[in-house]
């Protein structure tokens, strides 16, 4: 419902997807659903996004994602 707002593709066609922004002044189809982040297998013949679970004691109720990046260490 809220609809992605970044992607980072890797290297190795993993792309991380961020969703669930809310921004005043933009109208938000789902206003108490948290932000998410997804993962995608490019490399796949029908890739599709998977949620990513979060680990506990993360604040999920406020996670509003604007952006994602990664580091390749």
């Amino acid at each position: 419902e809220t609809g992605s707002e970044d992607i980072d593709i890797l290297p190795n066609g993993l792309a991380f997807i961020s969703s669930g922004l809310k921004y005043p002044g933009l109208k938000s189809f789902a206003p108490d659903k948290p932000g998410e982040i997804f993962l995608m297998d490019l490399n796949e013949d029908n890739p599709r996004a998977v949620e990513l679970r979060i680990s506990r004691g993360f604040d999920l109720a406020s996670f509003n994602p604007h952006g994602i990046s990664t580091y390749i260490d």
